[in-house]
C-alpha cells in the first residue's frame, strides 16, 4: 500500500502531547501518513505541519457533529483555507476531506438530534434500511455542496470518508473513501466487497477507517465493540461477561492490513491512535479500552500512555520493528 496510515484526533490534547503522538506514529509504527481529525481548525493545522515536518504526509479531516449544513459548510471553507497554505508549503503531500459519515454525524438524514440517537438507529439494518433512500438523496447533495467549497479553497487531492451503508457519486472526487469495518465471521464476504470497491472506483481506493475493540469477541462486532459498555451506568461500565484480549484486536487489524495489501488498496488508516474517554482501568467492569479501538491505552489519572498488542501489530505490517517506543 502506498498510505500506511492511522487516524489521531487533535481537539483537547495538549500541543507537546500532539507532537509526542505524532513522533511515535511515524517512529514507532511506522506510519506513512496520519489523519487528522478536529473541530478545532487552528489546533489542526498546528497538528499537521509538525507531521509534515517531522515526514509524514497528511490527510486533513473536519468534524463538526450535530450542526446545521451552513455551520458545517462555514468550517469546511476554513479548513480547507488552512490545508491550502500546507499543500503549497508541501506540495503532494495533504489530502482534504470534506468530512465523515454525514448521514450520522449531520442531522436529518436519520431520526434524532445527536449523533448517539442517530447511532441506535444505524446498529439496527433493519430500522437503517427505512431510511436509504433519504440518505441517498440528501447525502449526496450535501456532499456535493461541499466539495464545491473544498475545491474553491483548496487544490489537491480531495475525499471523504464514506460509511460502508452509504451510496456516494464519487464522479467530483479524487480518492475513494470508504469507513469499511469486518462485522461478523465472513472474511471471504468482506474481501469480495472489498474487491468490488477497487474494481468499479476507476479510482485510487483508501480505507479511511477500520478496526475493534480489545476484548474477547470484538473481532466478530467490529464497529460494535464499544457496545459491550453500558453507557447509561454512572459511571460507565463494562456489562458482564466480558475480557480483555488484546490480540483479538492486533489479530483484526493484521489480517484486514494483509487483505488490504493483497487486494491493490492505494491505504488504509487504522482506528485509531488513541481514545481517552475510554481509559484503561485494572478492574474490568471500569476497563472502558477493552470496548475502545485506540492502539495505545491510557489511564484515567495517569499521564502518558502505553502500547498494546496492536500497536506492535501495526509496526509489524508497517514494515518497522517492534520495540516498545517508550
Amino acid at each position: 500500500m502506498d498510505v500506511k496510515g492511522i487516524s489521531y484526533t487533535v481537539d483537547e490534547r495538549p500541543a507537546e502531547g500532539v507532537r509526542r503522538d505524532l513522533r511515535a506514529i511515524a517512529e514507532g509504527l511506522h506510519c506513512t501518513t496520519v489523519m487528522l481529525i478536529g473541530t478545532d481548525t487552528a489546533r489542526q493545522m498546528e497538528a499537521a505541519r509538525y507531521a509534515l515536518e517531522i515526514g509524514l504526509d497528511v490527510y486533513i479531516r473536519p468534524y463538526l457533529p450535530d450542526r446545521p449544513r451552513s455551520a458545517l459548510l462555514a468550517h469546511l471553507a476554513e479548513t480547507a483555507a488552512g490545508a491550502e497554505k500546507l499543500r503549497a508549503e508541501f506540495p503532494g503531500r495533504v489530502t482534504l476531506l470534506v468530512g465523515t459519515e454525514f448521514s450520522l454525524t449531520s442531522p436529518g438524514m436519520l431520526p434524532g438530534p445527536r449523533v448517539f440517537v442517530r447511532l441506535q438507529v444505524l446498529v439496527r439494518p433493519r430500522l437503517r434500511r427505512l431510511f436509504d433512500r433519504r440518505i441517498t438523496r440528501k447525502l449526496n447533495v450535501l456532499l456535493a455542496a461541499a466539495l464545491a467549497v473544498a475545491r474553491r479553497a483548496f487544490e489537491g487531492p480531495v475525499t471523504y470518508a464514506a460509511g460502508a451503508w452509504e451510496r456516494v457519486d464519487w464522479d467530483g472526487f479524487d480518492v475513494v473513501g470508504v469507513n469499511l469495518y469486518r462485522q461478523g465471521g465472513d472474511l471471504a464476504a468482506y474481501r469480495e466487497r472489498l474487491r468490488a470497491l477497487v474494481r468499479e472506483s476507476g479510482k485510487p481506493v483508501v480505507i479511511t477507517e477500520f478496526g475493534c475493540g480489545a476484548h474477547e469477541g470484538a473481532e466478530l462486532r467490529g464497529p460494535a465493540s464499544f457496545l459491550i459498555v453500558n453507557w447509561f451506568a454512572d459511571p460507565p461500565r463494562v456489562k458482564d461477561g466480558h475480557v480483555r484480549n488484546e490480540r483479538t484486536q492486533a489479530g483484526y487489524l493484521g489480517e484486514l492490513l494483509d487483505v488490504y495489501a493483497a487486494e491493490g488498496v492505494h491505504g488504509a488508516f487504522v482506528f485509531t491512535f488513541s481514545m481517552p474517554d475510554f481509559p484503561h482501568h485494572p478492574d474490568p467492569r471500569h476497563d472502558l479500552d477493552m470496548a475502545g479501538f485506540g492502539v495505545v491505552k491510557q489511564a484515567a489519572d495517569a499521564p502518558g500512555w502505553e502500547p498494546k498488542e496492536a500497536f506492535h501489530e501495526v509496526a509489524r505490517r508497517y514494515g518497522g520493528a517492534t520495540a516498545d517506543p517508550g
